[in-house]
């Protein structure tokens, strides 16, 4: 993933700090073997929530749009299992 995502005009609206933690996690993605994706997701998820940073579904949208725009059919179609597999695990921690 290059840095042209930062120039996104749809993260204007975006806190600053949420920004900071997407900084830091696509330096991490970038690092991580797709294989171990999953894994890399689960743990900005934890972190973001130790931080106190929660991003709602309209911002991890966006961003999903955005980190996908330059990745095959098969790594959207990954992508988009880790994103629903998220929302069920979300949905599960909040009973």
């Amino acid at each position: 993933m290059n840095s042209n995502w930062k120039q996104d005009p749809r993260l204007k609206k975006m806190n600053p700090k949420k920004i900071s933690m997407l900084t830091e996690f696509a330096a991490k993605v970038e690092s991580t073997p797709k294989d171990q994706l999953m894994t890399t997701l689960l743990s900005l998820n934890a972190e973001a929530s130790q931080k106190g940073i929660q991003f709602n579904d309209e911002e991890t949208d966006l961003l999903i749009s955005i980190m996908s725009a330059n990745m095959s059919p098969a790594e959207k179609s990954r992508l988009d299992t880790i994103r629903m597999l998220s929302k069920n695990m979300m949905r599960r921690n909040k009973k």
